[in-house]
């Protein structure tokens, strides 16, 4: 998920152990995205910590590589496997908002989401029909069994692909360990998936564009202003294809395959814990823009902006600080 991009930050790039006042940033690609952190007043140490942590996450937690414990799962056609507190601790999150979400939000979608290309399919070639009906009668979260660190698939052709929920998970747990360190300011950035450790070190909040639909990358439609919170964001826009008038792109829908047709465009969620974020930004564009309000309007301390495919700007609250840009 990406869409928001942090507005008026400079990176101080200091000594090995700037001042509180300066900061330090790591950047990687990992997620199969371009993965940046700046900490005030953190050590190279803890930045290298960092990305130790974002490798190993990647290396547990991803449906592409073939070592990882979600790969070992899709791979065991059935069979019980063993796996790390992490690994456990997220799928049964995702279970959870595949419950809450009405299935609308399913960590098996991938039987089907590995038949399309959203990225290099310049043909717009499409899965074959027969292919996508067969997958989609394995998507059933609800094949999941977790029983302390032990996961099973009833479904022995299930698989699950964490990546609708995946960064959020880790941008607080990187959050987590920064908070460890005695960092207070701090700007995760996991491909777009913005969490904020406190405010800037001047004492202002940081302030978070979130990109116009279909625009020029960075393009900015209006910023949210945040501190100590989370802003995900999930759009039609991100990854996608055209053929013959008609756009694909990559949030599906669990009971055809296909991409979800409804009024928008881009739904951003802003919440404490970024994992929320994640889940419900992906949750909340299945569910079009009225149900979507109303899930919203019924958790609390989450918050969250539609943009509609009319350009209209919608939220679900007047607490958020928006800004619209002209």
């Amino acid at each position: 998920m990406a869409a928001v991009c942090i507005l008026f930050t400079a990176a101080l790039t200091g000594c090995s152990t700037p001042p509180k006042s300066e900061s330090l940033t790591m950047n990687g690609m990992y997620f199969d995205t371009v993965v940046q952190i700046e900490a005030w007043g953190a050590s190279q140490e803890i930045m290298d910590h960092c990305r130790q942590m974002c490798e190993e996450y990647e290396q547990i937690l991803s449906a592409t590589i073939d070592t990882s414990e979600i790969s070992e799962i899709n791979h065991a056609k059935g069979q019980p496997v063993t796996v790390s507190d992490e690994t456990a601790e997220l799928i049964v999150k995702g279970i959870e908002y595949g419950d809450l979400s009405g299935g609308l939000f399913d960590i098996t979608i991938e039987p089907a989401s590995s038949l399309w290309n959203f990225t290099d399919n310049p043909e717009g070639e499409l899965p074959d029909e027969d292919a996508l009906a067969e997958a989609v009668s394995h998507i059933d979260y609800r094949c999941i069994q977790v029983e302390g660190n032990t996961v099973t698939l009833t479904d022995p052709e299930a698989q699950i692909d964490l990546g609708g929920i995946a960064k959020g998970y880790i941008a607080d747990r990187l959050k987590e360990y920064l908070e460890s360190q005695g960092i207070e300011h701090a700007l995760i950035d996991l491909g777009g998936n913005m969490l904020t450790l406190g405010g800037r070190y001047d004492g202002s909040d940081f302030r978070i564009g979130l990109q116009e639909p279909f625009a020029d990358t960075g393009t900015v439609i209006a910023a949210v202003t945040v501190n100590d919170q989370s802003v995900v964001t999930s759009g039609d826009y991100e990854r996608y294809f055209e053929k013959d008038g008609v756009i694909y792109y990559h949030i599906l829908d669990p009971d055809t395959g296909y991409p979800i047709q409804n009024d928008l465009d881009q739904v951003t969620i802003i919440s404490d814990e970024s994992v929320d974020g994640d889940a419900l930004s992906t949750t909340c564009f299945a569910l079009g823009l009225e149900d979507g309000l109303e899930l919203i309007q019924s958790l609390d301390g989450i918050e969250a902006v539609f943009v509609t495919k009319d350009g209209e700007i919608h939220t679900s609250s007047d607490e958020i600080e928006l800004e619209l840009m002209e």
